[in-house]
């Protein structure tokens, strides 16, 4: 019997030769989780290699955030035809677009997270006295990420019907031949929950730069506990990030500057990315964003910041976040007369391309998975919509990101707004892979900009909200054709 994509892809991490080369990748040294793990230090040596295969391009290196923002309404394309258009009018069905690669590289991502647990496991049952705590923290913390991700992909709004379909949940090493269906969104939270409370008293609270931390773990609680709209603890576990001190908000002259660095004071989960490892190079996330033709002529300005977008951040000439925007394609043309300040550069760096490893074309620049202004919006929000709501320190939180528009008067908890802070999550996370995910959960409107660009588009309307079924992806036909009970489970519409 045909053994089941997705199972395949699991295996693929032991098993293929591709994976084989990534395991073996100058400087993350990583190894086999089934066979070669004996001590503490072997068993973060296979998480070195987690973290570098975390920014393969089909996940953390470009996919999964530019699918969170070509989709959200703060972005457009230029023309269609240049790659990566589908995400943005929605061109999904399951034999083509499907971007299937999110799937393989999630489960392949976690086939070494359960391999690494279950030999942990066995050496405990032998007797080893290795304090393996940190390895088991990191490991569940990452597995609670990645399947967070997916089910984000491909399940409903937890908020909207968590008796819906997710994504199977594998949290043990299966055998080749086992076919795993979906499970609920529910049960997908649950697990998520689970394994972020389970980890959370193991981990190392020092920064651990590229690498899971205790507060790494909290902020992603705060995070997933805002989807769940569970306030109260998103709160509580915002404020207990923020009130550590550990790390600490960039002012206005050191936030421009932060994209150049790694490891910065607002880093709490970064993944490094290093020329000749995981830079991507003309195809990076990056290179995504940058305009048209900057620094090589297979820079094609895949996408561009929306009208929309523009005028919120317009509100305040000397928004200090203006300075990683630079003028894009359609700038002072005949079709828009004006200075138009497009192109986001804060994954090449700078406007001159000044990364965080060097200054090259190719430039590496690390993914940045959580950063501590995220935290204080997650705050803010959690903070005013809790039963209890608490306009004045929503209003704290929110004003210690809104202050990088200078001009703009603090919010007060009199003229404090939801939508205030839907505009700040916009305008400090442009280009970081949140704005769609964003939209859906609070099931906004998302509108795009298709007339700057002329784009015409047959896959979905200018304006869509989250009833429309090409917000959730479709299981692929590989997928399918391998594990045929799961066509059964395939998301309504396609």
């Amino acid at each position: 019997m045909k053994k089941s994509f997705l199972i395949t892809c699991l295996a693929a991490a032991l098993i293929s030769t591709s994976c084989s080369d990534f395991l073996n990748v100058e400087p993350t040294e990583s190894a086999n989780a089934e066979t070669a793990i004996t001590t503490a230090k072997e068993a973060q040596v296979v998480i070195n290699g987690l973290m570098r295969k975390l920014t393969d391009a089909d996940y953390y290196g470009r996919t999964f955030p530019l699918y969170g923002d070509a989709k959200g309404g703060d972005l457009t394309i230029g023309s269609q035809g240049r790659g990566y258009d589908a995400l943005y009018v929605f061109n999904h069905a399951e034999s083509s677009n499907s971007y299937s690669g999110l799937w393989a590289q999630g489960y392949h991502c976690l086939r070494q997270v359960n391999n690494l647990l279950a030999a942990i496991e066995t050496l405990k049952s032998e007797g080893s006295t290795e304090d393996f705590d940190d390895k088991i923290g990191q490991a569940l913390t990452l597995r609670a990420l990645i399947y967070f991700d997916l089910v984000r992909l491909y399940g409903e709004p937890y908020n909207e019907d968590k008796t819906a379909l997710g994504v199977p949940s594998i949290t043990e090493v299966l055998p080749n031949e086992a076919k795993k269906l979906r499970n609920t969104v529910e049960e997908n939270y649950t697990q998520i929950v689970t394994d972020l409370l389970a980890a959370e008293s193991l981990l190392n609270d020092g920064k651990t730069n590229g690498f899971v931390n205790y507060y790494g773990n909290i902020a992603l609680q705060s995070r997933v506990y805002l989807y769940m709209e569970d306030y109260d603890k998103a709160l509580a576990a915002a404020e207990k990030v923020i009130e550590s001190r550990e790390y600490t908000l960039y002012s206005n002259t050191e936030w421009a500057t932060s994209w150049t660095k790694e490891f910065g004071t607002e880093s709490i989960l970064e993944f490094g990315v290093y020329p000749n490892e995981g830079d991507l190079g003309n195809t990076s996330l990056g290179a995504m964003y940058r305009k048209k033709g900057h620094g090589s002529s297979s820079i094609l300005g895949y996408f561009i910041a929306s009208t929309d977008f523009l005028s919120k951040l317009s509100e305040d000439t000397t928004d200090v976040r203006w300075a990683v925007m630079e003028e894009d394609e359609f700038s002072e043309t005949s079709d828009y007369p004006a200075e138009r300040l497009g192109s986001s550069y804060k994954y090449s760096g700078s406007t001159s391309l000044a990364g965080d490893k060097n200054a090259s074309n190719s430039t590496a620049v690390n993914i940045k998975v959580i950063r501590l202004s995220e935290v204080y919006l997650n705050a803010a929000e959690a903070a005013l919509l809790k039963p209890a709501p608490d306009k004045e320190k929503a209003a704290t939180y929110l004003n210690a990101i809104r202050k990088r528009s200078p001009a703009l008067l603090p919010a007060t908890s009199a003229s404090l707004t939801f939508d205030m802070i839907k505009t700040e999550r916009s305008k400090e996370l442009f280009t970081e892979g949140h704005r769609f995910f964003d939209k859906i959960r609070w099931n906004d409107i998302i509108t795009f900009d298709d007339a700057l660009g002329s784009i015409p588009t047959i896959h979905r309307e200018k304006t869509i909200d989250r009833t429309f079924y090409k917000t959730i992806l479709p299981i692929s036909i590989d997928e399918i054709n391998a594990n045929p009970e799961i066509e059964a489970q395939q998301n309504p519409g396609y």
